[in-house]
């Protein structure tokens, strides 16, 4: 690649988490578990979908594509955060810290898509019932998974050409514990004014240009849903966008704070970024099961079926 001719180191340091070895053993303790659920989780969730036809529908097919990129996103950050927690120096290559921000931008992109779709998908449900099934058909719902993914692969290809055409001179300390494209930009001795725009302006049309539809699908719903004259009508119309929302509030909240503010180093950066890549793919599953009385009893149904 292009950057090998003119950058004079071949791999980074990460300063991590923490360089306490009692603190970094309880970490890895805790993220291993974290992760361990975020797979068991995703995977049951599934496998649930996917067995029961019950839940063959437009709004499972989004959240069974959701439950696969939580599996994704988790994969690309916490297996190295788990090997550094326990290594002493925490190095990272050149190639493996660009790799690592790409899959960062694919993962977390594909999600910001994927989680308007499905707000698109709730306003169908309870603002036009009767033409839900027309609206939201088999080769729309494929479509616009597809164009989730594709969207989220081009902004991530251009975000990464940013990083490709850096020089990285002396510096190679980043100070996090993942290779988070804010805090590699310091590293360069570079002219990153240019870069730094394109990856705010970036930053703000991928997250806006996802977060409005959603804003606008529930301004909508929540118009729709105070017209019911029936306290249970209003109460089971809430009940099947609560989960989508707390989702959006975990996701969006903490992405829009991770790059939208300067990087600092600091324990705020740190905790917002585990927040975005680690706590929101293992807290879906159960947010999407827990208050879901259709996946709890497909779950029911899926372990009679295979454990009796």
């Amino acid at each position: 690649m292009a950057w090998r001719n003119h950058s004079a180191i071949t791999e980074f340091v990460l300063t991590g988490l923490s360089d306490d070895p009692p603190i970094e053993a309880l970490l890895f303790a805790l993220f291993l578990g974290i992760y361990v659920l975020t797979m068991t989780g995703n995977l049951l969730l599934l496998l649930v979908i996917r067995a029961d036809s019950h839940l063959h529908t437009p709004m499972y097919f989004f959240l069974s594509n959701l439950s696969f990129l939580d599996l994704c996103f988790s994969s690309v950050t916490v297996p190295k955060l788990l090997k550094d927690l326990l290594s002493v120096k925490k190095r990272i290559s050149v190639e493996g810290c660009l790799a690592q921000v790409f899959f960062v931008f694919f993962s977390s992109g594909t999600e910001a898509c994927l989680l308007s779709v499905m707000a698109y998908d709730r306003y169908a449900a309870i603002c036009h019932p009767l033409l839900y099934g027309q609206v939201m058909r088999n080769e729309l719902c494929v479509r616009l998974v597809l164009a989730s993914w594709g969207l989220a692969s081009l902004n991530a290809t251009i975000i990464v050409l940013l990083a490709v055409n850096l020089d990285f001179c002396e510096a190679q300390t980043i100070h996090h514990y993942t290779c988070e494209l804010p805090a590699l930009f310091p590293l360069s001795c570079s002219d990153i004014s240019i870069a730094t725009d394109v990856l705010l302006c970036s930053s703000l049309l991928h997250g806006l240009g996802t977060f409005i539809p959603i804003f606008f699908s529930y301004a909508r719903i929540g118009s729709t849903v105070l017209s019911i004259s029936s306290t249970t009508g209003r109460s089971k119309a809430f009940s099947t966008c609560s989960s989508h929302l707390a989702a959006v509030t975990l996701f969006f909240g903490s992405g829009f704070l991770c790059y939208l503010m300067p990087p600092s180093g600091s324990s705020l950066d740190l905790l917002l970024s585990v927040q975005y890549s680690t706590v929101t793919p293992v807290l879906n599953p159960f947010i999407y099961s827990l208050k879901n009385k259709e996946v709890k009893a497909a779950v029911k149904r899926t372990l009679r079926k295979y454990l009796l």
